[in-house]
């Protein structure tokens, strides 16, 4: 296939995935939509929790692998390697993580089951089965992405979060009852959309990169080397962002202050999730026009794209002063009282927070990933070291102070790294782009 050719192909199946990246966010946003409206605020509030819990495990403990995984085969791909001994390899490496996970779960089941899930059997088999599942969905991520199948890889994911928001959709409609029927929504998301794989490969057609075997070199975690473990920090930086504040407020409060403070985030995570799906094509975007030498055009989309959100956190703004706690219980139920300050702060942070995703896909497009992630590392530590402050007495107007201001502080600190960027940057189609491709798009995911 000709260059310019195969570059069409991938931007379309890349535009596909991003797509699909935008419509996995907004079922999950529906997910959490109708859970709120139909369970109390404690039970609303435990789910919060689960979820919390899940995601910031899975997104840690997974996340290298699937690295791994993608870099690999992309590379393997490109020189006309064998990939199935990186597929064994990484294989075993997920089996491990998964086993050790599912063998702590159920080491610490007591202080799990009584102190993080407020005693309820149930959820703590649901964290169980969750995490230990979520480690093949990662797996098949990471060979999707790896291998290029961008249309496969955003049926996963929309099938994943459809199959989720399912169970919170027949809890609506009278055909299930109670926070089980909810719960059980987040363990068979990665199932259901892992058993829709086969039939999807055959479909779109079986491809072979077996290569001939020669030269074969030996495949581990340190494969992709600082890159791989500077978008690590970066992921685990968007989690204590967006996961960590409910984990923090049920450490000191109950499951409906979690709840609640899930909601007010929203504010903040409905607008990423959908924006996943312009992260997800910006990094492949702004690399090709990095190696093609269009450092203004760079630029320009940049700016372009800091606009454009700057924009949309005024009007979110102007709308949260005029009508926020009203919409917010349209959204989410009249189970809480919100208050208009703490919204209105909230979108001022989330205006920061798009503004930070977007200079750190520019910082990894001009091959600053290292100082990227330093970024994350230090703001989301700030964060994290505000909320435990006890300054503010309102456990939810701290989160809020703190979130806004550690994006702020993220977003000045992820400005200068773009200023101050310079190199050869990512190449285009190679394994580094595919790898951040894939992280930019996790919280959608």
């Amino acid at each position: 296939m000709r260059p310019g050719a195969e570059t069409r192909r991938f931007g379309r199946t890349a535009s596909l995935l991003s797509a699909g990246v935008g419509a996995a966010g907004v079922l999950t946003y529906l997910f959490f939509a109708l859970a709120s409206h139909n369970l109390n605020a404690t039970e609303y509030g435990e789910i919060v929790v689960l979820w919390s819990a899940v995601f910031v495990t899975i997104s840690v403990a997974y996340r290298p692998v699937e690295q791994l995984l993608s870099r690999t085969l992309a590379d393997r791909i490109a020189r006309g390697e064998d990939i199935r001994p990186a597929i064994r390899t990484a294989a075993r490496i997920q089996f491990t993580v998964a086993v050790v996970l599912a063998v702590l779960i159920l080491a610490l089941k007591e202080p799990l089951q009584d102190g993080l899930l407020s005693g309820s059997e149930t959820l703590y088999w649901v964290l169980f089965a969750s995490v230990v599942s979520f480690g093949a969905s990662f797996f098949a991520r990471g060979y999707l992405g790896g291998t290029r199948r961008f249309t496969l890889l955003a049926a996963l994911l929309v099938s994943e979060s459809a199959a989720r928001m399912v169970f919170a959709l027949a809890l609506a409609l009278g055909i299930a009852e109670g926070q089980t029927a909810v719960a059980l929504g987040v363990a068979a998301a990665p199932m259901v959309s892992l058993m829709l794989i086969p039939a999807l490969v055959l479909m779109q057609g079986e491809r072979r990169h077996e290569g001939d075997g020669e030269h074969t070199r030996p495949v581990s975690l340190a494969a992709g080397g600082g890159f791989a473990g500077a978008v690590l920090v970066i992921m685990v930086g968007e989690q204590v962002f967006l996961n960590a504040g409910p984990l923090l407020v049920r450490a000191f409060e109950d499951a409906a202050a979690a709840g609640f403070i899930f909601n007010v985030l929203m504010v903040a995570r409905a607008p990423v999730l959908i924006f996943q799906g312009v992260s997800a094509s910006l990094l492949p975007h702004l690399t090709r026009m990095r190696a093609r030498g269009g450092e203004a055009a760079f630029r320009n989309s940049i700016s372009a794209t800091l606009s454009a959100v700057a924009g949309f956190a005024a009007v979110t703004l102007i709308v949260v002063l005029v009508a926020g706690p009203a919409l917010m219980q349209i959204a989410f139920g009249d189970r809480f009282e919100y208050d208009r300050a703490g919204l209105a702060i909230m979108a001022v942070g989330m205006g920061f927070y798009l503004a930070a995703t977007t200079l750190s896909q520019a910082a990894l497009a001009r091959g600053a990933a290292a100082s990227a992630a330093r970024s994350w590392a230090l703001a989301a530590a700030a964060f994290l070291g505000w909320c435990l402050l006890p300054l503010i007495e309102d456990e939810a107007r701290r989160i809020e102070v703190g979130f806004a201001a550690g994006a702020l502080l993220l977003a000045l600190l992820l400005a200068q790294v773009y200023r101050q960027a310079a190199g050869a940057g990512i190449l285009p189609d190679s394994p580094d782009e595919i790898e951040a491709q894939l992280a930019a798009m996790d919280e959608g995911a």
